[in-house]
């Protein structure tokens, strides 16, 4: 499945044309999926004021077999992408981050489904899509993208508000116009609902214009973004980098999990500090999520849970506290609440200064390490543009 690589441009929308495979359903069905419900486990709860701005994304990554490069800069870039909304806002008003993932074109799939499974609804929990994306493997399949798109656009919560920033992220290198539903279908549902879709097709960019990913992107009003796959993530050594790493391990010390969800979200933070650690970059734009607003984790951890009123400390049963608290005094768990509020919030702040040096470090070594566009780049190329049009702040 593989293809030969480049960068890509935009052209006007094409005509669909039909593609040798064999579709899993009749050939020529444009029947929406409109009886697709959604699946998979509910979305993280989100305390933010209902009038916030949102910003949703959609990542529709193919995991067939020739896949794995995609994947792989998936895992190590995810960071450095929820990193790029750390100040997002309109007005003044934070806007809050919601991450849905999906995977399309794996034959271990089921073939009524369209080789397509949602493995996340919207959600804020950030280790949770880290730990998807580290536990995808791929294999060989068909890949039905306008199918995808439909069923994120039919099974997702989308934002109603017109002013939300609602965006489909679509990977992958083989032709556009596969599957049982015409991709100028899907598209036309997803601008129906205030959705862009965006196409990054892994391989050259005449390759992509004449299997349908340029026509694609123009017809929903995005972009057509081209990346290599393979390119393997360069990272740049920046003298903050180790001091970054010790400081994200001393951050999720102040973490106290309460209750069956607790413990299991301690054990998953755990699991992805140690999945970042693929190279020094990840590890550091890791230590920054953690540090900022958008890793927030009121649902599980009580220092969180107190700040923003999710929880009482001393409603708590002695069975649902975190190892540290427990068998001690309400006068006793919040004191060690309050430490351990002062000493993430003091953490943070060395990140944050730590991060900014850092930023400041790469920036002046960018032109020096100039290459072919990564996944990171695309979205956050196209993310800037499409974010100003609704009047969202990034910087």
């Amino acid at each position: 499945m593989f293809k030969p690589l480049a960068l890509g441009l935009g052209l006007l929308a094409l005509p669909q044309v039909a593609h040798a495979r064999t579709p899993a359903a009749p050939t020529g069905s444009v029947a929406p999926d409109v009886k697709a419900k959604p699946v998979g486990p509910a979305p993280a709860v989100v305390d933010a004021a209902t009038s916030a701005p949102r910003v949703q994304i959609a990542l529709l990554l193919d995991t067939s077999g020739s896949m794995d490069g995609l994947i792989d800069q998936a895992r190590r870039q995810l960071w450095t992408v929820v990193n790029t909304f750390q100040k997002a806002r309109r007005d003044g008003q934070m806007a809050r981050l919601e991450i849905a993932l999906y995977e399309y074109g794996k034959s271990d799939i089921d073939a009524k489904d369209g080789y397509i499974r949602q493995l996340l609804p919207f959600t804020t929990d950030l280790d949770k899509v880290s730990e998807q994306l580290f536990a995808l493997r791929t294999n060989g399949g068909d890949e039905y993208c306008g199918q995808a798109i439909q069923k994120a656009t039919t099974q997702l919560s989308w934002s109603k508000s017109k002013e939300d920033l609602k965006l489909i992220y679509i990977a992958g290198n083989e032709p556009f116009t596969q599957g049982p539903v015409v991709y100028s279908t899907a598209i036309a549902s997803a601008k129906e609902h205030g959705i862009i879709v965006n196409t990054i097709h892994c391989g050259p960019a005449e390759v992509g214009a004449r299997e349908g990913w340029t026509a694609a992107a123009a017809l929903a009003q995005g972009q057509a973004l081209n990346i290599d796959q393979n390119r393997a993530v360069a990272h740049v050594p920046a003298p903050q980098d180790a001091e970054l790493a010790r400081l994200s391990g001393d951050l999720s010390k102040t973490y106290l999990g309460y209750g069956s969800e607790g413990r299991a979200s301690k054990l998953r933070q755990e699991a992805q500090d140690s999945n970042a650690g693929v190279s020094a970059g990840a590890t550091a734009s890791r230590a920054a999520s953690k540090a900022s607003r958008l890793y927030d984790n009121s649902s599980w951890d009580l220092v969180d849970g107190a700040k923003k009123g999710t929880v009482k400390v001393e409603a708590l049963k002695d069975e649902d506290l975190p190892t540290e608290l427990k068998g001690k005094s309400v006068e006793e768990r919040k004191a060690i609440v309050d430490a351990k509020t002062k000493e993430r919030s003091d953490i943070q702040t060395r990140i944050q200064t730590l991060q900014g040096e850092r930023e400041k470090f790469l920036a002046s070594k960018a032109a020096e390490n100039k290459g072919a566009d990564t996944l990171d780049t695309a979205i956050i190329q196209s993310v800037r543009t499409q974010a100003a049009a609704r009047k969202l702040m990034l910087e």
